[in-house]
């Protein structure tokens, strides 16, 4: 099963590259991405047993950018709105503020919505977030997330953790390169118990993307 719907996320990415590339590039500020990984996590949580296809649509002005992006959740889909500014001074110091609002369709999940601040220096860099899960027919739930990343020649380690009403961190490390104008990764992934359903488990994920 793992292997069929990887196959048919494998053709559908291609088939929308070949379909999108020409008329993004003819936009300036606008690009556009497709993907499809062997699982997929956010944030150190599984989101899917299985592979999951995903694209999005930014664009970019300045040092603004506001784009969507959606992706196969098995239950429906999840759909990303997000906006940022970012900067980088002439120290090499980076930084960002943002938001996202993750949308649902199906039976998955609700949705959640959060502020995205950003820091950024040589190989690492940090980010926080601040959001509210709307948790349907109960209270609704706060949570932070914190995530420090190290980078060099394609490798990358990152921790993170969650905060405030949600718990539970994760490790992930992995390695990325570009194959003949694809993007190609692998991560192993460790997560604590609180994002496991009650048992720490590590995964080892393979992604394939494209950016036009």
């Amino acid at each position: 099963m793992k292997k069929s719907l990887l196959s048919i996320a494998l053709t559908s990415l291609l088939a929308t590259t070949a379909f999108t590339s020409t008329s993004v590039s003819a936009i300036e500020g606008l690009s556009a991405n497709a993907a499809v990984v062997s699982q997929y996590f956010f944030r150190g949580v599984a989101q899917t047993d299985t592979a999951s296809a995903s694209a999005g649509v930014d664009y970019e002005t300045g040092n603004f950018s506001v784009g969507t992006w959606v992706a196969d959740v098995q239950d429906g889909l999840e759909i990303d709105f997000y906006g940022s500014y970012a900067n980088e001074l002439d120290s090499g110091f980076g930084y960002s503020v943002g938001f996202t609002s993750y949308q649902y369709t199906g039976d998955f999940d609700t949705e959640y919505n959060e502020v995205n601040l950003g820091a950024s220096y040589e190989f690492l860099s940090l980010a926080y977030s601040i959001g509210t899960w709307e948790v349907e027919g109960g209270s609704d739930q706060d949570y932070d997330f914190l995530s420090v990343t190290a980078e060099y020649e394609g490798f990358y380690a990152t921790y993170g953790t969650w905060g405030d009403e949600f718990d539970g961190d994760y490790i992930e490390l992995g390695y990325g390169a570009e194959v003949s104008g694809f993007d190609i990764g692998v991560a192993l992934i460790a997560n604590s118990k609180e994002l496991n359903g009650g048992e720490a488990d590590e995964s080892l994920v393979f992604s394939i993307s494209k950016s036009f």
